[in-house]
């Protein structure tokens, strides 16, 4: 899977190609960074969902460059039970609290 980030902080998008080259246009939920397990992760949906349709979160682990850039080899699967088990932790604090999800 490759990807290519668009847009500034603002308006923070990426195109994630799949391996048969279709390309689908997602926005960044938010970035987080794990001390245990000392990597950085961004959680994406898709862009074209409507405001009353359930979305499916996408995880993935991801190394930026000096600048914060990350480009298409930066983005890593999740393999790891454990890991996905933290990750999803952390989106449901972010889903259930008011003030991070901006409800």
């Amino acid at each position: 899977m490759a990807a290519q980030v668009n847009g500034d902080d603002e308006d923070r998008q990426i195109t994630l190609i799949d391996d048969q080259g279709n390309e689908e246009l997602y926005e960044v939920l938010f970035t987080f960074h794990s001390d245990d397990y000392d990597k950085s992760y961004v959680l994406l949906y898709p862009a074209a969902v409507g405001d009353d349709e359930d979305i499916e979160v996408q995880a993935f682990s991801y190394d930026a460059d000096d600048a914060g850039d990350v480009t298409s080899s930066d983005l890593h699967e999740i393999e790891s039970d454990d890991e996905w088990n933290m990750v999803q932790g952390v989106l449901n604090t972010f889903l259930n609290d008011d003030r991070l999800s901006g409800k």
